[in-house]
């Protein structure tokens, strides 16, 4: 059992479920951890652990339940946030589009590649001047012409994008104003995707500026049940839950963090987890832990009886995020000074809690979703 996981939510897994997350669990440790650091500071990607990661075989794994998906997303946060995000959106908003967006051709044609990791997706829908209102101002064009369509314009914080080989690029169909899903070639003439750089957040996802300059699809590589962004909104629903799960993990990591520190960390001559203090901060740690963790497990069950909605996940996403952002900050202040450096990890949690808090929908965002739902009032401008 994992230190943070003071009420057992693992023993919801199955055996077999239990089997794959410790064989996860030990991929994580042995391989990710040791040098997330490293590849953190250089912002640099660690390119050869991806046919590891084909070697898990948990990609597109037919038959997994949402909590078994959602534990797995836990632990790549709890050893990387980097690394969860670039599994997330592979398999997450890159497979989940065709999944759910893609004829049964489409399917076929792409997910065993991707499954494989012998193909890496990436998901472009955010853009320079468009963020939460990009269901509306969406501004990349779509334009059909035969037995093809051609895209421009332009997209921001596209993880994988330097060396995706199939990029889900979201347009506007310019005869219906409709928004459409496109499978875009990451060498198709015409796109250019540039390496975002000086981040201080998730810094071994190699995020990137895309621009696209009469790119040319064929119209069977345009996803054939994504025709409004209703349809885009089923993959975010989706992807947002994992993004709860993720902060989870990095909740998990940092309290774990804290708590070692404190039992080897000695001031005025005894171990600091004697101190009220210190144990005041530990346990509220471990109460957003144990809620955040709660909430994602109820999720999931949600989930699997077919009762989710878009409410649900939105109220995970700005709930656990926000929680997340206390409690790294707190294992900051337990670590004071040390706390700042890499040497020891929790500055890279502190960091990527950052990015974690505003991806996938901010919390203002989600609280009007939410908002919506309970009231039956919009508030969106």
């Amino acid at each position: 059992m994992l230190a943070g996981d003071l009420y057992a939510f693992q023993d919801l897994l199955s055996e077999d479920e239990a089997a794959v997350v410790e064989r996860v669990r030990a991929f994580l440790d042995e391989e990710v951890v040791p040098i997330a650091n490293d590849c953190w500071q250089r912002a640099d990607f660690p390119t050869p652990l991806i046919k590891k990661y084909a070697d898990l075989g948990i990609a597109g794994r037919e038959g997994s339940s949402s909590l078994l998906n959602g534990w797995l997303a836990l632990e790549m946060a709890r050893a990387d946030a980097s690394m969860a995000t670039f599994y997330g959106v592979h398999a997450g908003l890159a497979m989940g589009s065709i999944t759910m967006c893609g004829s049964p051709e489409q399917r076929e044609r792409w997910l065993p590649a991707m499954t494989a990791f012998d193909q890496v997706g990436a998901f472009a829908l955010t853009e320079p001047t468009g963020g939460s209102d990009v269901a509306a101002g969406l501004r990349t064009t779509a334009r059909r012409e035969g037995d093809e369509w051609v895209l421009d314009g332009e997209k921001r914080w596209i993880g994988n994008a330097t060396f995706a080989d199939l990029i889900v690029v979201w347009a506007r169909d310019e005869t219906d104003n409709q928004v459409k899903g496109f499978v875009v070639r990451g060498d198709a003439p015409g796109f250019e995707a540039t390496k975002i750089e000086n981040k201080i957040a998730l810094r071994t996802v190699q995020n990137a500026d895309i621009r696209l300059t009469g790119v040319r699809v064929p119209e069977a590589d345009r996803l054939q049940n994504a025709n409004t962004f209703k349809d885009t909104a089923k993959v975010l629903r989706q992807t947002r839950s994992g993004v709860a799960w993720e902060a989870v993990g990095v909740m998990l990591a940092a309290y774990e963090i804290a708590l070692n520190y404190s039992k080897e960390r000695e001031q005025f001559g005894r171990p600091i987890a004697k101190f009220q203090l210190v144990q005041d901060l530990l346990v509220r740690m471990l109460g957003h832990v144990t809620g955040s963790l709660g909430m994602c497990v109820r999720l999931a069950q949600l989930q699997d009886a077919g009762q989710y909605r878009d409410e649900h996940s939105a109220l995970a996403k700005a709930y656990c995020t926000t929680r997340m952002r206390e409690v790294v900050g707190w294992a900051r202040e337990l670590l004071a000074g040390n706390g700042i450096v890499l040497d020891y990890n929790i500055g890279r949690f502190v960091a990527d809690a950052e990015a974690l808090y505003s991806y996938e929908g901010t919390r203002e965002i989600n609280t009007l979703i939410v908002g919506r739902a309970i009231t039956g009032e919009s508030a969106f401008v």
